[in-house]
């Protein structure tokens, strides 16, 4: 029988919480765009803190998904497409390459014409996950019944 796990709704709740606290970046480019690039250069506990539990949450679900390979849910694919991304990032990031903060700079270009199309992206993202979520979260509770 297919279970729903207790992180699970978890999971895509904070994913989506995470995505849509991007709307800052739509009401105030210079400050979300500011925070977020020190947040990343300065490497402090607010970093290590959103990498341990974004990481974790990956590495959670990766596991989550291979271990549920016989009888997985389709939102689980989430965990791999997602969480090797997130994993990447969180690791280049902290690595520190070249490349990869370069895109960041251009994402977090304040005068890009893309800005709204690249945040708003994140955002709408942020929804359908957060969605979900709650669907899950729905599902869980009958699950117990």
């Amino acid at each position: 029988m297919k279970k729903i796990y207790f992180f699970e709704p978890c999971f895509f709740l904070f994913f989506g919480i995470f995505h849509i606290h991007r709307i800052w970046g739509l009401l105030d480019r210079e400050g979300y765009s500011a925070f977020w690039l020190k947040t990343m250069e300065d490497k402090g506990a607010l970093y290590f803190t959103l990498m341990i539990v974004l990481a974790g949450l990956c590495l959670i679900g990766i596991f989550t998904f291979f271990k549920e390979r016989k009888k997985n849910y389709w939102w689980r694919l989430i965990y791999i497409c997602g969480g090797v991304y997130l994993l990447f990032d969180l690791f280049a990031i902290a690595a520190g390459l070249g490349f990869w903060h370069d895109l960041l700079l251009m994402m977090f270009d304040t005068s890009s014409p893309y800005w709204n199309f690249i945040w708003g992206g994140f955002i709408l993202l942020g929804c359908l996950v957060f969605l979900l979520g709650i669907s899950l979260l729905i599902k869980q509770i009958k699950q117990k019944d």
